[in-house]
This record gives structure tokens, sequence and C-alpha cells, in this order.
């Protein structure tokens, strides 16, 4: 049995899917680029992008009764591979303990042209 997770935290969605899906004591957390879930402005700059979105992941575990120690894979999505070195700084900051295995890839657009997106697998509290 599966269960959607849905937040105002996050933005809503722009498209046929749902924010997370929680299923087989799991979490899926569908991509989150770095608009404001207030005003659904793109945030600017790459740093600005990454923070936003982390902050959209953020309200989307807690909305499912989650937090970061407990995501296990992280795939990072970049327009652009030169932007790795500050992504990942910002990144590191934020799973600063246990970090969880990641994927990152270089990708020629993103949604509203974003630079950055970030989608998440958890494990939920049983």
């Amino acid at each position: 049995m599966k269960q959607v997770v849905s937040t105002k935290e996050a933005p809503a969605t722009i498209g046929p899917y749902s924010q997370a899906i929680a299923a087989a004591g799991l979490l899926f957390c569908s991509g989150q680029i770095g608009l404001d879930p207030v005003t659904a402005q793109l945030a600017e700059g790459l740093e600005a992008q990454v923070t936003q979105a982390l902050r959209n992941l953020d309200g989307v575990l807690k909305a499912a009764g989650a937090g970061r120690s407990q995501v296990v894979k992280t795939t990072v999505f970049l327009a652009a591979m030169e932007d790795f070195a500050p992504m990942n700084e910002i990144y590191a900051g934020y799973f600063d303990e246990q970090p969880p295995a990641r994927s990152t890839v270089a990708v020629r657009t993103l949604p509203k042209n974003a630079l950055f997106e970030i989608e998440a697998i958890a494990q939920l509290r049983g």
C-alpha cells in the first residue's frame, strides 16, 4: 500500500506526480528545485537554488515524519558540472553526519531552467 505525501512547505508539483510517496517503509521524494513554496519563484543563482531546494526537501521529509538523518540515497542533477564544487559544499553542510549514498548527474535542462535538482529516498521510522 502506498501513501501520497504532500505539504505546503515545498512547492506544489508542476506536473502529474506527487511530492513524495511512502511505501514499504520507505519515502520516495520527487525532485526538488529551488522554487519558493510561497511565491513559486525560482531562487536566483546556484547557491540560493541549492539552499532552497534542500529546504523544500526538508519540508517533504517533515510532512512524512522523517528527517535528514533518515535519507539513505539522493540523486543530484546539475545543469552544469562546473557547479559541482559549490553545490557539494552546501550539500556537505546539509548532510553533515552519515551522509547518504549519492549520484550526481549533469543534465542538459532542468524544469524551469533550474541549475540544481535533488531527489531522495528515506527510511521511515517504524
